[in-house]
C-alpha cells in the first residue's frame, strides 16, 4: 500500500515525535517504513519570516524587498534562526555541520538570485507583479527544502533509508510545469525500499503561488499523490478532525469524527476550518483516493477518513464550526422584486472588486451577503450605496451545522432552538437543497457561546 503523507509545519517542529510516531511507529521492520512519500512543510513560522506573517501582517524577507529596502539584514537574521532550529535537532541525529553548510549555501543562493532579480526590478524595463511574484516563490522555497533536506539527514542517520526530492529547482533552469516536474522527479524510484521526503513547494513555470498562495503545500501533496496513484492520502495535523474547536468548546465536548465526505471538507473550508485546501482536495477525489487526517501527536487513533461518496448511516450534524471575522452587506430596493437579473447586476459589481461571499440569503426586495472582514471594501460598498436605495454594512459572525446526512425534520428546529435557549438572535440564516450546511449569522460577540450550544445539541447529545 503507497500512501503520501503530508507533515504540517507544527508537527515538523516536532520531529522526534513524527519520527517517532509516524515514519517508525509500531514497525517492527524497516522495510515496513517503506512506500511512503512524506511531503513536508517549514518548520513552524519560517514561512511567515521568510514572506509575511499570515495572521499579524509583520514583514518578512518578502515584505522588504517588496519595498526595495535593504533585505540582505533580515535575510541573515533569517539564517541564524533556521540555524538554531537545526540545533533542536541534535539529540535525534541531524549532522548540524553538515546541516549549517547546507542552508547556508542554499540561503546564500537566495540572496544572489534576488539581488538579479532587485537590479531588473529597479530598471522598470519588466513588470514589476511578475519579478515580485517570482521573488515570492523563491522565498517560499527556502522554507521546504529546508525541512526536507534536514528529514533526510535525520533518517539516514537513525539508519532509514531514504530519498530527497527537492521539487524547488532552486538548482536547474528547467521550464517545467508543476505537474512535469513532478512526474520527472519520481519517475524511476522504487517506493518499496526508500522513505522518499519531498518538499512542499514545487517549482513550475505557471508559479504555484500565483493561484494558491499560503495553500501551496496541500497542492503539491495533492498532486504527488495522483502522479503515483497512492492508495491513501494522509495530512498529519496537531489535532483531530473534530466536532467542535476543542478551545472553544472544551476538549472532552470536542468529539472526533471518523468518517466524512469531501463536500463537507469543502464547507469547512469555506467558512476557514481546512481540513484541506479546497483546489488540493479536488484532484484526490476526482482521482479517487481517500485522503485521512491524523493527529501527529494520537498515533495509535485511525483519524477521519475523507472519502468521496460516503454518507452516514444516522441522520446526524458531524461538525459546528465557522468564523467571526465576517462581515453581511444587505442591499435594499424595492425595484428587485420581479426583476430578473437584479441579482446579477449586485454581484458584477461584487466581481469587479474580487470579493465572493460565505453566505447569501434573499428575499423579494433584499439581498444578504455575507463576506470576509479582510475583503471589505470601501470602493465596493460605496459603489452598491450609490447605486441601490438603502445598503447596510454590519459585523457579524457565522456559526455552521454540517454533516453529509442531517435531512430529517427537525435537525434546523432543535439548531434554533438551542441558539434561543441561549438567548442568541439568528440575523440572518441559510441552507441549500443538498442540506449539508446550515448556517446561522448572528452577532459577532455570540460567536463562541453559539459554538458551544450548537456543538452540545446537535454532537455531544445524539438523543
Amino acid at each position: 500500500m503507497l500512501t503520501v503523507e503530508k507533515i504540517g509545519g507544527t508537527s515538523m517542529s516536532r520531529f522526534q515525535d513524527v519520527l517517532t510516531n509516524i515514519i517508525i511507529g509500531k514497525r517492527g521492520k524497516k522495510k515496513d517504513y517503506y512506500n511512503r512519500i512524506f511531503v513536508v512543510s517549514a518548520y513552524n513560522n519560517v514561512t511567515n519570516w521568510l514572506l509575511e506573517h499570515k495572521k499579524t501582517g509583520d514583514p518578512g524577507v518578502y515584505t522588504w524587498f517588496e519595498q526595495q529596502t535593504d533585505y540582505h539584514a533580515p535575510l541573515e537574521s533569517l539564517l541564524c534562526s533556521l540555524i538554531e532550529i537545526n540545533k533542536t535537532f541534535a539529540d535525534i541525529g541531524l549532522d548540524l555541520a553538515a546541516a549549517e553548510a547546507y542552508i547556508r549555501e542554499r540561503v546564500n543562493r537566495t540572496k544572489l538570485t534576488l539581488d538579479s532579480l532587485a537590479h531588473v526590478l529597479s530598471s522598470g524595463y519588466l513588470d514589476r507583479q511578475s519579478i515580485l511574484l517570482a521573488a515570492r516563490e523563491i522565498l517560499a522555497s527556502v522554507g521546504e527544502s529546508h525541512a526536507a533536506w534536514n528529514s533526510v539527514n535525520i533518517l539516514h542517520n537513525n539508519g532509514i533509508r531514504s530519498t530527497l526530492v527537492d521539487l524547488s529547482g532552486i538548482r536547474d533552469s528547467q521550464f517545467l510545469t508543476i505537474d512535469e516536474r513532478i512526474y520527472k522527479s519520481f519517475r524511476g524510484i522504487d517506493f518499496s525500499k526508500t522513505v522518499t521526503v519531498a518538499t512542499g513547494y514545487a517549482k513550475g513555470t505557471e508559479g504555484i503561488m500565483r493561484e494558491f498562495d499560503r495553500g501551496y503545500s496541500e497542492v503539491t501533496f495533492s498532486k504527488i499523490a495522483v502522479a503515483v496513484k497512492a492508495d491513501e492520502a494522509v495530512i498529519h495535523k496537531e489535532f483531530h478532525l473534530s466536532s467542535a474547536d476543542p478551545k472553544i468548546v472544551g476538549r472532552e465536548k470536542s468529539v472526533v469524527v471518523n468518517f466524512t465526505n469531501y463536500d463537507v471538507a469543502d464547507q469547512l473550508a469555506d467558512v476557514g476550518m481546512e481540513a484541506i485546501h479546497p483546489k488540493a482536495s479536488k484532484p484526490l477525489e476526482n482521482a479517487g483516493i481517500n485522503l485521512r487526517i491524523k493527529n501527529t501527536f494520537d498515533p495509535d487513533h485511525p483519524g477521519t477518513l475523507i472519502s468521496k461518496n460516503y454518507v452516514g448511516r444516522e441522520s446526524r450534524v458531524e461538525f459546528v464550526s465557522g468564523t467571526d471575522k465576517v462581515v453581511i452587506v444587505e442591499v435594499y430596493d424595492p425595484s428587485m422584486v420581479g426583476q430578473v437579473g437584479f441579482d446579477m447586476q449586485i454581484m458584477e459589481i461584487f466581481n469587479k472588486y474580487n470579493v465572493s461571499y460565505v453566505v447569501k440569503s434573499t428575499n423579494a426586495n433584499s439581498i444578504s451577503m455575507v463576506i470576509w472582514e479582510k475583503d471589505r471594501n470601501k470602493g465596493l460598498i460605496r459603489e452598491l450605496k450609490e447605486r441601490y436605495q438603502s445598503v447596510t454594512v454590519k459585523n457579524v459572525a457565522v456559526v455552521c451545522a454540517i454533516g453529509t446526512n442531517f435531512a430529517k425534520p427537525g435537525v434546523l428546529a432543535k439548531a434554533a432552538n438551542a441558539l434561543a435557549a441561549n438567548r442568541i438572535n439568528v440575523e440572518c440564516i441559510s441552507q441549500s437543497l443538498r442540506q449539508t450546511n446550515m448556517q446561522f449569522v448572528i452577532r459577532r460577540e455570540s460567536f463562541e457561546k453559539a459554538i458551544i450550544a450548537l456543538n452540545d445539541a446537535l454532537c455531544v447529545d445524539r438523543s
